[in-house]
């Protein structure tokens, strides 16, 4: 989401600020369960387009709604409830427009998101689902159809064909692990066979982070124990994760420049220097004084 991709960027890349978020390169559009995401602009075929349902009623629909969107802004920028009501429509009705990759938006977290159309993407819709799931797996593998489904918000039958013709033209290698058969990219095995380098001393990962963005039997890969996959992911607003040396050993919540902080296991002084720095580091807009970190 808008403001927790800032957060997301500054955990993988150096010199984030707190307008990172709003950087030409990045766009906004509606994506799965119709959450605001951001996504690298140049990648809104795939993130767009490689949701688009494959059912003719479907693909009617999101067609046909990013058609009268486009009509009735006519060139306008406007908050899309503004835009529902003057077309006539339930405004969250827009939102299926999303995956035909026409409409985007522009939302900071707090007022209502503003719409606008743009030219539809140069990509087939199929050449986007697959490479939908190429992302996917080198992100989130070991991996399943079912898994993938859940996570783009697409129809499990949608997501086996994809999956299928990826197995078939030699793409995805399974695997064995702890919660079952998955698969990887074929691309990715030796990356999976080779240790990884030192990770980063600390990072405040914000609620919905791709890292840990799993669903059902995955997230016992991430985190295995029970009573810690429910204070991650509860049933309410995710609670950010707290990654010590590459490890989940927390959680913790942000109130404007207070942080609160809750531990799995003792951290050494060193580690929790780490942690209040990389705290201190968190580029967020618009505060009166200084980043508090408090323990528990």
């Amino acid at each position: 989401m808008p403001r927790a991709a800032l957060l997301s960027v500054h955990a993988r890349m150096e010199g984030a600020g707190p307008t990172t978020w709003e950087d030409p390169s990045l766009v906004q559009l509606w994506g799965p369960r119709f959450s605001a995401y951001v996504v690298a602009a140049e990648d809104l075929p795939v993130f767009s387009l490689g949701r688009l349902p494959d059912d003719a009623r479907g693909s009617a629909r999101a067609h046909d709604t990013a058609s009268r969107l486009h009509a009735f802004l006519n060139g306008r920028r406007m908050p899309f409830g503004q835009a529902g009501r003057e077309m006539g429509v339930q405004p969250n009705s827009l939102k299926y427009a999303a995956p035909t990759g026409r409409v985007l938006l522009r939302w900071d977290g707090a007022r209502q998101p503003v719409v606008w159309a743009v030219p539809a993407p140069g990509m087939a819709p199929r050449h986007a689902r697959l490479e939908l799931v190429r992302r996917y797996l080198h992100v989130f593998g070991p991996a399943t159809a079912s898994s993938f489904a859940r996570w783009a918000g697409v129809r499990p039958a949608d997501a086996r064909l994809a999956w299928e013709e990826l197995d078939k033209s030699g793409a995805l290698t399974p695997v064995r692990t702890l919660v079952g058969d998955a698969w990887i990219l074929a691309e990715d095995e030796i990356a999976f066979r080779t240790e990884s380098g030192p990770a980063a001393p600390a990072r405040l990962l914000p609620s919905g982070d791709a890292y840990y963005l799993l669903w059902g039997a995955d997230r016992k890969l991430l985190v295995p124990d029970a009573k810690r996959r429910a204070a991650l992911w509860t049933t309410r607003v995710w609670p950010g994760a707290l990654l010590v040396s590459g490890e989940i050993v927390g959680v913790w919540r942000r109130s404007a420049g207070e942080i609160s902080i809750e531990v799995w296991r003792r951290l050494s002084s060193v580690e929790r220097h780490a942690v209040e720095a990389e705290a201190a580091s968190l580029p967020l807009p618009a505060l009166s004084g200084p980043i508090n970190v408090h323990w528990s």
